[in-house]
């Protein structure tokens, strides 16, 4: 187990999957009975689901277990190699396409994008812990060689395909993340998303530019004109569906030129 003192050390972030940190911690003398690193890593996730990164902590961790903290310390080193053990459980959660078929690239491209805008939206914390970690656990690593795969059969040239996962993934990740903090916001408000986003164009509907004046009247056209309260979810999806899709087409072309 690492001390505080040793926890402090160093401001140079390493990873937990390097080093064998990974395996460490699975011990269990003298320590809660029914205390062991799965449960731990469950707990973070649904602190970090229910209240956000910014506000999650070893201390409040281990109070939601009924423990000490330095009984948590004793199956991780630190607060960061847990966030990343954390991430890593959320890449578990997406599932991976068939890819037995080559030829169906397209529907098994369209699959992971889906699955990994869910995880980012269901697990808003997701995208920050991204940018600060190598994220290079065994369940990242899983879905990373399914990415690979699938846009080596897509055609494209090798030095051309990691180009085409940053398009796709990047374009997800944005998309995801943009609309998980709409969501949470809109909870911590306490209006549906329709309303919020009425109030968002209600402010602006004065611009004085024709061309935000037209989108705004479309858009308000899309947003709530038969009472549901569920239009901006459809329009999200309705977007996100066409963005991919002008995606696959591109590489589709990409790789034809090819």
């Amino acid at each position: 187990m690492v001390s505080a003192a040793d926890r402090a050390k160093g401001s140079v972030r390493t990873s937990v999957w390097l080093d064998g940190k990974a395996d460490r911690g699975r011990r269990s003398g003298g320590q809660p009975v029914a205390l062991d690193r799965e449960r731990i890593v469950g707990a973070t996730v649904r602190l970090l689901d229910a209240e956000g990164d910014a506000k999650f902590s070893m201390r409040r961790l281990a109070a939601d277990l009924e423990v000490t903290a330095m009984s948590v310390y004793w199956y991780v080193d630190t607060k960061d190699d847990l966030l990343e053990l954390a991430l890593d459980a959320a890449f578990g959660e997406f599932r991976l396409p068939d890819l037995s078929d080559p030829a169906a690239w397209r529907d098994q491209l369209r699959t992971m994008a889906d699955e990994y805008r869910s995880g980012l939206v269901r697990h808003p914390w997701v995208a920050a812990l991204i940018g600060s970690f190598l994220n290079i656990g065994p369940n990242s690593m899983a879905f990373s060689r399914a990415a690979l795969q699938v846009m080596r059969n897509s055609g494209l040239s090798p030095e051309r395909q990691m180009a085409g996962l940053s398009a796709v993934f990047q374009f997800v990740y944005g998309f995801g993340t943009i609309e998980g903090n709409f969501i949470a916001r809109c909870a911590s408000a306490g209006v549906s998303q329709d309303a919020y986003f009425r109030q968002a164009m209600s402010a602006i509907e004065t611009d004085p530019d024709p061309d935000v004046r037209e989108y705004l009247a479309d858009a308000s056209e899309v947003i709530g004109g038969d009472g549901s309260e569920d239009s901006v979810p459809v329009m999200r999806d309705q977007h996100f569906t066409f963005a991919l899709e002008l995606l696959i087409a591109g590489i589709e072309a990409m790789a034809e030129r090819e």
